[in-house]
């Protein structure tokens, strides 16, 4: 990645002589102060045309030459006149898709992908279904095998991103309006829809950004331990899979198939246990909504924003203006989402290591590289702990890959797999340091749960209460 977040320019410099410096400039017309708002003349104020009033458009674009005007009156209109929800979307995947096409550090660009690459994905899915069976009860969940190019992952994965984000964008966008004077919000009617409308293009220029480096690190759709693609599909970057296994010295075919075996063994999971997929982004929606904005450096941004320097938003939105609250809910909802993705990913992990093990010889030296780049995390996790002060990366993921295959060891697979069958059921954040207690623990049976409830209900009408014990303070039913 380049050394300017998410390709933004940075700041302009400071003046060289100092504060005379920006004394100077202010009295040229240049950077206004927090009672000229958002940089523009007010009516009455020597603004919009008054004595010693700027035109900020002629500021903004003097110095272009006729082409690259015209583009730049083109992204302001989009900017502009955006209406939708707090992010743009549109301007988001077509950053994404620029950035896509304008290849890799590394030099690698994006290709279409062929009739002989897609057969190589469909073959090596079928095979590691397959090979899955013998590892795990849950059936294959892929319906389709699918190769895809960069361009086609950024646009299958673009509605759970939006999904993820809009939340916390939505918070931004509120708090843009809020940190004005009452007094000021009707005047400044027009000036806040202008802001929020930027601040969507301001948000959707970063996701657009970090989705398109993204596309060229990832290899399927499960990269970050979430559903980001279709249901039922897994798929397989065939450019990225190439450009993952370049230096490993294991064979093509090898790592081909080690990529379909983990993208197939997600599918597996995701298809069969239809809560996780709500469970996983609703721990990260329960996290975002902990997430306080720092209106003392939004109501500084606003206040001094200046048309002629949008990169101002951008930078606020960058440094640190989303602070996780140190409640216990916070850290109630942030360990939450950290074990499920670790629960997630280890399960993924043992599996996959019990497919593959027998069958390949690369298959200790392929998980390691895996666990390596999860634990060293990449642009998703940076997009996250830039936007909300989160990162995807299962912390624990050795620790849960272990706990799974004591499981497998001490009830089998068709135990270890029924474990899924409820959150409830599942290990603890605690479990995790203490798995030998966990493994040999009794577990409460959902199934003869839900078969007496049913049963209860077609006699009688009504569910008996499983809750009477914890009522009377002589038991708990869980965990």
């Amino acid at each position: 990645m380049s050394d300017t977040p998410f390709g933004f320019g940075l700041p302009p410099e400071e003046p060289e002589d100092g504060d005379e410096g920006k004394k100077k400039d202010q009295q040229s017309g240049g950077e206004q102060g927090p009672a000229n708002l958002f940089g523009f003349g007010l009516p009455g104020a020597g603004g919009f045309g008054g004595p010693g009033a700027d035109n900020p458009l002629a500021a903004m674009f003097g110095s272009l030459n006729p082409t690259d005007l015209g583009a730049a009156f083109q992204q302001l209109g989009q900017m502009l006149s955006y209406e939708g929800g707090p992010v743009n979307w549109d301007m988001a995947k077509q950053i994404a898709r620029q950035t896509v096409s304008q290849g890799t550090s590394d030099g690698v660009k994006d290709a279409s992908v062929g009739p002989a690459e897609r057969t190589a994905v469909q073959e090596a899915v079928r095979l590691a279904d397959l090979w899955l069976d013998d590892a795990t009860s849950l059936p294959s969940g892929s319906g389709t095998a699918v190769a895809w190019s960069r361009a086609e992952w950024v646009e299958a994965t673009l509605p759970a991103w939006q999904e993820l984000v809009d939340p916390v964008a939505e918070r931004v966008g509120a708090a843009m309006g809020d940190v004005l004077p009452e007094e000021m919000q009707a005047m400044a009617g027009p000036l806040i829809g202008m802001m929020r409308s930027m601040g969507g293009a301001m948000f959707g220029t970063q996701i657009g950004q970090a989705v398109g480096v993204l596309a060229g690190e990832v290899v399927g759709s499960t990269d970050i331990g979430l559903p980001l693609g279709p249901a039922g599909k897994a798929a397989l970057l065939p450019v990225n899979v190439d450009a993952f296994g370049k230096d490993l010295g294991v064979p093509k075919d090898e790592v081909r198939l080690y990529l379909a075996l983990r993208e197939a063994a997600h599918q597996r999971l995701f298809a069969h246990v239809p809560w996780l997929r709500s469970h996983l982004f609703g721990a990260v929606d329960g996290y975002a909504r902990g997430i306080k904005v720092d209106t003392a450096k939004l109501e500084d941004v606003v206040g001094q924003f200046d048309p002629q320097n949008p990169e101002q938003l951008q930078d606020a939105l960058q440094q640190g203006m989303f602070q996780p609250e140190d409640t216990p809910e916070q850290k109630t909802a942030l360990a939450r989402l950290e074990t499920a993705l670790a629960l997630v990913e280890g399960w993924v992990d043992a599996v996959v290591h019990a497919a593959a093990k027998p069958r390949l010889s690369s298959a200790d030296a392929l998980r390691e590289t895996l666990r390596r780049r999860r634990a060293t995390g990449g642009p998703a996790e940076q997009t996250f702990a830039t936007l909300i002060g989160l990162e995807l990366r299962p912390r624990r993921l050795r620790d849960a890959s272990r706990l799974w295959a004591s499981l497998t060891d001490a009830r089998g697979v068709d135990g270890r797999d029924a474990l899924w069958a409820h959150p409830d059921m599942l290990p603890t954040a605690t479990d995790l340091d203490d798995p030998d207690g966990f493994v040999h623990r009794e577990q409460l049976d959902f199934s003869e749960l839900d078969k007496m409830l049913g049963e209860a209900a077609s006699g009688s009408g009504e569910k008996p209460n499983l809750h009477k014990d914890t009522e009377d303070g002589k038991g708990d039913d869980t965990e």
